[in-house]
């Protein structure tokens, strides 16, 4: 089993940053994926970011592409953060940290059936 614990999450004002991180643990050797989603009240859950394990492959949703950027801990290839600026009150959301091992798959093709899922980590933006 994996276990994936997020961190980072809060309240900001429009214009603002915040940091989330993720770590995996457990079974992780054969995981060579984690991405971000994140779901807001009524609408479905989405891709926001994703990066393939090891490299500089990453996956950008149009909505933030310029604002987010999701890297890897150069030390713990286990770790993922998604620094996000300019955030914008349609933002908020709670966003989950997902990691899988059939590359982005799970990131591109909906309903987003990554096999490992953090618990969520809400993120609210104010105007």
């Amino acid at each position: 089993q994996v276990q994936l614990v997020e961190s980072g999450g809060g309240s900001v004002q429009a214009g603002g940053s915040l940091r989330l991180s993720c770590t995996a643990s457990g079974y992780t050797w054969n995981l060579n994926y984690m991405g971000w989603f994140r779901q807001a009240p009524g609408k479905e859950r989405e891709g926001v970011a994703g990066i393939q394990s090891g490299t500089s492959n990453t996956d950008y949703a149009d909505s933030v592409k310029g604002r987010y950027t999701i890297y890897q801990d150069n030390a713990n290839k286990n770790t993922v953060y998604l620094q996000m600026n300019s955030l914008k009150p349609g933002d908020t959301a709670k966003y989950y940290c997902a990691a899988d091992s059939r590359g982005n798959y799970c990131y591109t093709v909906p309903p987003h059936t990554c096999s490992y899922w953090g618990q969520g980590t809400q993120v609210t933006v104010s105007s």
